[in-house]
């Protein structure tokens, strides 16, 4: 959390005590949770918080770098702590997320013909499928 508090301080960003267990909370998490899953844990200890804190927390939090937005097929953003380079696996279905790892596809050029574009900052895989529980359930595959 020290490295937190110094981050928010070097962006110019108040540390607040809502901020602090939005934060902790994504810490914690390993769901990739969306907003109002983050309201709903987050308001059993902290009754005052509303959800309108806690979206533009999230969206003040990925502008500065500090966490990131999970990119998904539904309207509702899912966000994580951005720790070590990884890739995910979403459930079309259930909509479960999973991280992976993929060294050789980090390590991989990118065509010669995305240089004239421009500099690419990061590259990332989001693989979309049918987990082992949706399928056990012979879930349709809604997409």
């Amino acid at each position: 959390m020290s490295a937190f508090e110094q981050a928010c301080r070097d962006a110019g960003l108040k540390l607040t005590h809502q901020r602090l267990e939005i934060f902790r909370e994504l810490v914690l998490a390993t769901d990739h949770p969306a907003a109002e899953t983050l309201y709903h844990r987050l308001k059993k200890h902290l009754p005052t918080l509303s959800l309108d804190t806690i979206y533009r927390t999230l969206a003040s939090l990925e502008r500065h770098g500090l966490i990131s937005r999970v990119y998904t097929t539904q309207s509702q953003a899912r966000f994580e702590l951005e720790r070590r380079l990884h890739h995910h696996l979403i459930c079309s279905n259930c909509s479960e997320i999973i991280d992976f790892y993929w060294e050789s596809f980090d390590q991989s050029s990118l065509p010669e013909n995305l240089n004239a574009w421009g500099k690419v900052k990061r590259k990332n895989v989001t693989v979309h499928g049918l987990c082992r529980k949706c399928l056990k359930k012979n879930t349709p595959d809604p997409a």
